[in-house]
């Protein structure tokens, strides 16, 4: 087996000849999981925050629940990246992972979808928050559900890159049908959390102790199990692996590096293309979790005046499910346009000169709409203040004006769910990385500010008054500064021809 330069292990590679790229129709197939898990997400970002208000949990506390994501993307996603790199089962070195990812997701939506039933049926009264039985029920299901994603996401982004068999134009467009069908995934999922009456599709939902708002949400979450499997069952029916057989070492024996010192390794050996990637992707998301963790809570608090605390009035927790649902119909456009916008990274990259331009401009334009949160929010403030305190929510201009930021915002992120993870398999390809294990490090540059927004987010805004518009605005400013470096210290990727080197198998 081949080696980094200097002999680590952390850079393993396989010399065997390359394949050729895997059919557009096979990429298109894998890249439609995403559709799947992305309908679970959607409902994530957009009901779960209000959601676990509901449960008794404080507006300021709430961040800490999604605490559970980055922590276990930190360990899961690398050490599934490492174990995928090197999987001999007979069905393939990705499959098996996307395969447990689906089921796992499987069981936490079940946990939390009657986490308020079971919590109930432990103690919980109905009537009485904190529900503290349904809370620690709800987060166990949040974990194994993070856990899941984790899981899935990165061998599916392996799987894509195996599949591209290092052709950077080929992993770009694979990136790009993933994102596309992330925004697919996005639609739906925000479509149904935006729409009242779901639960009807599915009636039992609704019991003693698990309102419309819960029973809604059960819905769901059983409508996006129901998609995730069926296109995880096509996908990989369709789209075989062939097994990877690891290459003996010198002295007979397959090569058997420990995880902690691959992955300790990966980071000494990262070259500085790799490393500049890391910091941008880190300052991007700085950026976005603010929005993405509290947009749909921004809606209801801010722009209608709602309030979701235990002790508010029927008419503030009315507006404040309003909002709720008019930032699930933001979403919703939100991901129309990232769709649209993913089939056109390719071409719009051309046209301004490079992914890396690309990148910085569009984290310009997070910037300009992060800021024009406030803009919002003064806007409604002060029709609320002149019209004694609304109880009808916001002017039909305020609401536009913050369906209008959902909307732009699918600009930028179509580039930042393709872009960088394009980028880091083209790096990865011509250094000789694994692409399980180098999809993994990136994915450390997203959990770790994920982590840094999950614990800080609520207490900072708290410094500021409470509400979600300070973290909005030092979004802003990362989203600035990261644009300002991906302009001008981000590499820009190689040509358009197959890497030299990689770790991606063929496929039949």
């Amino acid at each position: 087996m081949e080696k980094a330069s200097n002999g680590t292990s952390a850079l393993e590679t396989q010399t065997a000849e390359l394949d050729q790229p895997a059919a557009l129709r096979k990429i298109i197939s894998v890249s439609s999981i995403a559709a799947g898990v992305q309908f679970g997400w959607a409902l994530q970002l957009s009901l779960l925050t209000p959601y676990v208000q509901l449960l008794g949990i404080p507006h300021k506390w709430a961040s800490l629940i999604w605490l559970c994501g980055p922590v276990s993307g930190m360990l899961v996603q690398p050490i599934v990246g490492f174990h995928s790199d090197r999987c001999t089962s007979r069905f393939g070195r990705r499959r098996p992972f996307i395969v447990a990812g689906a089921g796992l997701v499987t069981v936490a939506v079940f946990l939390i979808g009657y986490a308020a039933d079971l919590g109930h049926s432990m103690g919980d009264q109905l009537n009485k928050p904190p529900k503290t039985r349904a809370i620690a029920i709800f987060a166990l299901g949040f974990w194994i559900l993070d856990v899941a994603n984790n899981t899935l996401q990165g061998p599916c982004r392996a799987f894509l890159a195996d599949l591209s068999a290092g052709n950077a134009k080929k992993t770009r467009t694979a990136n790009a049908f993933f994102s596309f069908f992330m925004a697919v995934g996005n639609v739906l999922g925000y479509a149904a959390g935006s729409y009242r009456n779901l639960y009807k599709v599915v009636p039992f939902t609704m019991t003693e102790s698990c309102d419309l708002y819960c029973a809604n949400l059960k819905t769901c979450f059983f409508l996006s199990i129901t998609l995730l499997v069926l296109v995880t069952f096509v996908s990989l029916c369709y789209v075989k692996e062939k097994p990877w057989t690891p290459e003996p070492t010198a002295d007979g024996k397959a090569s058997n590096v420990p995880f902690f010192g691959e992955i300790f390794g990966a980071f000494k050996e990262l070259k500085r293309p790799m490393w500049m990637l890391l910091i941008v992707t880190a300052l991007n998301w700085i950026a976005w979790f603010p929005f993405l963790l509290f947009d749909t809570d921004w809606m209801g608090r801010e722009v209608y005046g709602g309030n979701s605390d235990a002790n508010a009035t029927a008419n503030a927790k009315k507006l404040y499910n309003d909002g709720v649902r008019a930032g699930a119909l933001g979403l919703m456009l939100n991901a129309i346009v990232l769709g649209f916008m993913s089939l056109g990274v390719e071409w719009v990259g051309r046209k301004m000169g490079g992914a890396k331009r690309l990148w910085g401009v569009v984290n310009f334009i997070l910037a300009i709409c992060l800021a024009m949160t406030v803009l919002v929010t003064k806007q409604a403030e002060n029709h609320r203040r002149d019209h004694g305190g609304a109880k009808t929510g916001p002017p039909g201009n305020v609401t536009a004006g913050a369906l209008t930021l959902f909307a732009v915002l699918g600009i930028p992120q179509a580039i930042t769910f393709s872009i960088p993870f394009a980028l880091a398999s083209i790096f990865s390809s011509n250094s000789g990385a694994g692409q399980g294990l180098s999809l993994g490090v990136l994915n450390l540059a997203i959990v770790v500010p994920q982590m840094v927004v999950s614990v800080g987010g609520g207490p900072f805004d708290e410094i500021f008054g409470g509400g979600n518009i300070p973290a909005f605005v030092l979004g802003a400013i990362a989203a600035a500064v990261s644009g300002i470096l991906a302009l001008t210290v981000l590499p820009s990727p190689p040509p358009d021809a197959p890497a030299f080197k990689t770790g991606a198998m063929g496929f039949h």
